[in-house]
């Protein structure tokens, strides 16, 4: 079976995670996968090495000084419908909405929705849901959504999560915890946000809250990480730097972090804080489950789905406020001890074997030739 991924960056985001993890796992099963992706700010390749049974293609994508949002969205989907190459695929699976529009004929993976504002943004996300001809979610949550808003009828596959290297950096390994111990002599206590700066990320909110939590505990910061988007967050990044300055909360914002350090940054932390608008599964929240880290997000149908159990819900700023504290100051309270053996537990179920097991069970059902 020939099979076509297709992602818009080669930037490590939740859905390009989420490619490069299913291509690997889908070519340990026996299939042959392509990924094809974009290739910005003159990228060569993916931000980790990938397995080298994935055949990579990236696409040349350079950077327009001055060009708007609308613009860059059309010219990504213009640059990679032309670089592309559907010939000799069984299955062409596209991954986000602007591949979608780019590929032609595909299976869709809508990891979630969002509400655009951007003209041609909004346009790309209704074509990149009607057009396709079968779709995937990763969560029952998505999936109503879907069907509500469409009339479709998504397969659901939830994640896999690549558990192993976060279980090994929260271990009682001395390499591990010298490694934690190395972040922490940089940050101190520290609430860790992966993803970046962004609405749907809820920034401001975790901010408002590690304000209130620092009231009590004025030496834990903030830390973010990740966080490349096609998007113009700008002008919420300058209102989230004001708000920073206002609370007097000096957060310490990364950017991409090296794959072989995320893992001990995400063990080394208090606390995660993950308190997203809008998800479809949280992958990030499911490594810092399996590193041990208590999880607390905010109260979303599709969190409750996902991860039952395992964090603690909080439905607004003091709630969170309230959750952090009670993660950082009573890490083995017994509530904390319950929800960490449920989050270990949750993580490793998750397995990216069993869902490309599942991706090939649609692809054989939709192509019954294959």
């Amino acid at each position: 079976m020939r099979i076509a991924l297709t992602t818009y960056s080669t930037k490590p985001r939740g859905g390009v995670v989420h490619t490069l993890a299913l291509a690997e796992a889908l070519v340990e099963a026996g299939a042959q996968v392509s990924v094809w992706t974009l290739g910005r700010g003159g990228d060569q390749t993916f931000f980790r090495p990938v397995d080298p049974r994935v055949d990579v293609r990236v696409v040349e994508f350079a950077a327009q000084e001055g060009e708007t949002v609308g613009a860059r969205i059309l010219r990504s989907i213009d640059v990679l419908r032309r670089g592309f190459d559907a010939a000799g695929y069984d299955v062409v699976h596209a991954q986000d909405c602007i591949s979608a529009n780019a590929v032609g004929r595909c299976v869709r993976t809508v990891h979630h929705l969002d509400t655009f504002t951007t003209p041609e943004l909004a346009a790309c996300h209704e074509r990149a849901i009607v057009e396709p001809f079968a779709h995937v979610c990763v969560s029952q949550a998505v999936a109503a959504e879907v069907r509500a808003g469409w009339g479709l009828d998504p397969v659901v596959i939830p994640n896999g999560v690549d558990a192993a290297p976060f279980t090994a950096a929260g271990s009682d390994a001395p390499s591990a915890r010298a490694r934690r111990v190395r972040w922490r002599e940089r940050f101190g206590r520290y609430v860790l946000a992966v993803g970046g700066i962004e609405p749907r990320k809820g920034s401001t909110d975790l901010l408002r809250a590690v304000a209130l939590l620092r009231r009590d505990l004025p030496d834990v910061s903030l830390v973010v990480a990740g966080g490349e988007t096609l998007f113009d967050y700008r002008d919420y990044r300058t209102e989230f730097d004001r708000l920073a300055r206002d609370l007097r909360v000096a957060p310490v914002v990364l950017g991409p972090v090296a794959q072989d350090d995320l893992p001990s940054l995400v063990a080394g932390a208090s606390a995660m804080g993950f308190v997203s608008t809008k998800e479809g599964f949280g992958l990030a929240a499911m490594e810092a489950l399996a590193a041990g880290v208590p999880l607390v997000t905010r109260d979303l149908p599709v969190l409750r789905e996902v991860f039952a159990g395992a964090a603690a819900f909080a439905d607004d700023i003091p709630a969170i406020a309230s959750a952090l504290h009670a993660a950082v100051t009573d890490p083995d309270g017994p509530g904390q001890r319950e929800r960490r053996r449920v989050g270990t537990d949750l993580a490793a179920a998750h397995t990216w074997d069993a869902a490309a097991q599942a991706h090939l069970r649609l692809y054989r059902r939709l192509v019954p030739a294959l």
